[in-house]
C-alpha cells in the first residue's frame, strides 16, 4: 500500500521548488547583468580611429587632383605555409654568411618586386589591398593623405656629410598576406586589441612573414646631392623646408631613398627568427630605379659575443652583413660597432652623455636595426635605445659596452620579452610602439568619462613615458 505524502511533506517540497526558481532566475539576471556589463566595456571603447584613411587635412583638388591613400585592413583569417621559399634556396643549403648575404637579399627584392614595383611606376593606381599589402591600424591621423607615409625619423644638419639642412624621414609599412594574418590576430573588425591575458601569442609571426617598409626624405637632391635622380612623390604636410619654406599642410616633395625587407626565417635565424634587410638608394648605380635600390646590408642577429668599442677600427661581427661597395652616405649611420642601420633609423646619436662617467660623446652609434626593435612587447617598458627616456635632444646612455647597455644587443627569439613578465611582440616595433600607443591613448578619454574610477598603474605611465619621449626624440629636427 502505497503511504501518502503528508502535509509537511507537501509544503517542504514546495519551498524546495520555488527556492529552486528564484535561485536559477536570479543565475540568469547575473548571467545578464554580466553580458551587459561586457557590452557596456565593449561601447565605451574609442574605436573611430581604427580604420581611418589618413588625416583630416587634405589637399584642394587646385593641388592635387589624384586619389587618396586608403587604408588596407582587411586582414586575413587563414594563412598558407611558405614551403622552400626563394631566399632559403639562395643559401644553396649553406648557413648565412659573407659570402651568400646578398644572393639571399637579391633573391627577396626579386620576390617583392611585381607587388612593390608598381607603387613607383603607375602610384596613382597603386593601392597596398590591390597588391596585396596591408597597413597597421590606429595611425590614421598621423598619415599623409597622399601616399599613406608618417613621420619617421629625423636627421640633423651636419650628421651626414653632405645634408645641408635638417631632415625629416617619412615611411610606410607593408605587410604581405602572412604576416597581415598575424595584424588581424592582434586587431578585431573593429579595431580592439587582443586580450593578451588569453592569447599571448597573438603577436607571434609565421614562418615566411614578409614586412616592407619605404623611408622617403624631404630632404630633396637640391639640399642634398646623393638624392639626385630618386623617385620623388608629392605628400601633404607641415614641414618646411629650405625648397618649400611655406608653413602648414603644404604640397611638398620628398625623394625614396631607403627599403627595409625583414623575413621571419626561423630555418635561417635559428635564434632570434628574423632577416632584416636594407636597400638604399644609390644615385651611381646603373640602371632602373630598382636598380638603383642596392644592399646596404643585412643581420639576423645582434651579435651579443662581440662586444664593439665606440670607434673604429671595429671588431669583425658576425650576424651583420655590410655591403663594402655601399654608397657612402648611407654608411654614416650604421649602427654600434658596425651593425646593420640605415640612413633613415636613427642609430647615431648627435650628442649623448654617459650616465656613469659623464664622458660626452658626438655622433654616437648605439642602436641597429634588431636592437631598436627588440624591446617591442606589451606593455613599453623599457626605452628603444640603450639609455634613459630622453627629456632634450641630448641622450643620457648607459657606458657601451657595459652589462645594462648589452641589454639591447641580445640575440634573442621574438617570443622572449625585453623584460620579463611582458608580451614579446616579434620584433614588430611599429605595432608595440605606433599602433599600440595610438590605441591606448585613444582610450584614456573614455576610460576618464566611465563610471568605474580609471587608474593607471605604474607600467602604464611607464609605457605612455617611454613611448612618448621617443617620439619627440625622433622628431627633434622638426622643433629646431
Amino acid at each position: 500500500m502505497k503511504k501518502q505524502p503528508t502535509f509537511l511533506a507537501v509544503l517542504s517540497m514546495l519551498a524546495v521548488i520555488v527556492f529552486a526558481t528564484y535561485s536559477c532566475a536570479d543565475k540568469t539576471k547575473d548571467k545578464e547583468n554580466n553580458e551587459d556589463k561586457v557590452l557596456a566595456g565593449s561601447r565605451d571603447l574609442n574605436l573611430s580611429g581604427a580604420y581611418v584613411n589618413h588625416q583630416d587635412s587634405v589637399p584642394s583638388k587646385q593641388q592635387y587632383d589624384g586619389p587618396l591613400f586608403v587604408l588596407s585592413h582587411d586582414y586575413p583569417t587563414t594563412v598558407k605555409p611558405v614551403d622552400n621559399p626563394s631566399w632559403q634556396q639562395a643559401l644553396n643549403g649553406q648557413p648565412i654568411s659573407e659570402s651568400n648575404t646578398f644572393a639571399y637579399m637579391d633573391a627577396l627584392k626579386k620576390h617583392i618586386a611585381p607587388n612593390i614595383i608598381p607603387f613607383f611606376t603607375d602610384n596613382k593606381k597603386w593601392t597596398s589591398a590591390k597588391y596585396g599589402w596591408f597597413n597597421e591600424p590606429w595611425l590614421g591621423s598621423t598619415r599623409d593623405p597622399i601616399l599613406g607615409v608618417y613621420q619617421a625619423n629625423g636627421n640633423s644638419k651636419g650628421l651626414f656629410k653632405s645634408l645641408s639642412e635638417d631632415e625629416m624621414g617619412y615611411a610606410l609599412v607593408l605587410y604581405d598576406s602572412v604576416a597581415a594574418y598575424t595584424v588581424g590576430q592582434l586587431w578585431d573588425q573593429s579595431g580592439k586589441l587582443v586580450d593578451f591575458g588569453t592569447n599571448p601569442d597573438a603577436g607571434q609571426f609565421k614562418e615566411g612573414s614578409i614586412i616592407v617598409k619605404f623611408a622617403f626624405s624631404n630632404i630633396n637632391a637640391k639640399g642634398w646631392p646623393v638624392m639626385q635622380g630618386a623617385e620623388t612623390f608629392s605628400i601633404y604636410h607641415d614641414i618646411p623646408t629650405a625648397e618649400n619654406p611655406k608653413k602648414g599642410n603644404q604640397m611638398r616633395t620628398v625623394s625614396f631613398f631607403q627599403m627595409d625587407v625583414i623575413v621571419k626565417d626561423s630555418k635561417t635565424a635559428p635564434q632570434t627568427g628574423w632577416v632584416y634587410s636594407t636597400f638604399v638608394y644609390d644615385k651611381d648605380a646603373k640602371g632602373t630605379f630598382w636598380d638603383k635600390m642596392v644592399p646596404l646590408g643585412a643581420m639576423w642577429g645582434d651579435d651579443p659575443t662581440v662586444n664593439s668599442p665606440v670607434k673604429r677600427p671595429y671588431p669583425k661581427l658576425k650576424e651583420t652583413v655590410i655591403n663594402p661597395k655601399a654608397p657612402f652616405y648611407s654608411t654614416e649611420t650604421l649602427g654600434w660597432g658596425g651593425r646593420l642601420s640605415g640612413p633613415n633609423d636613427g642609430a647615431v646619436a648627435e650628442y649623448a652623455v654617459d650616465i656613469t662617467t659623464g664622458e660626452k660623446y658626438s655622433k654616437l652609434p648605439l642602436s641597429s636595426c634588431m636592437s631598436c626593435h627588440s624591446p617591442a612587447q606589451y606593455k613599453f617598458k623599457s626605452f628603444l635605445l640603450p639609455s634613459l627616456p630622453p627629456t632634450s635632444d641630448t641622450l643620457h646612455v648607459y657606458s657601451p659596452g657595459s652589462k645594462e647597455w648589452n641589454r639591447w644587443f641580445r640575440s634573442d627569439s621574438g617570443n622572449v620579452p625585453f623584460d620579463s613578465g611582458e608580451i614579446a611582440l616579434d620584433y614588430d616595433m611599429v605595432m608595440a610602439f605606433k599602433s599600440i600607443k595610438a590605441y591606448s591613448k585613444a582610450q584614456k578619454p573614455a576610460a576618464q568619462k566611465s563610471s568605474e574610477k580609471a587608474v593607471l598603474s605604474a607600467e602604464d605611465n611607464i609605457s605612455e613615458k617611454n613611448m612618448d619621449a621617443f617620439e619627440k626624440y625622433r622628431s627633434r629636427t622638426e622643433r629646431k
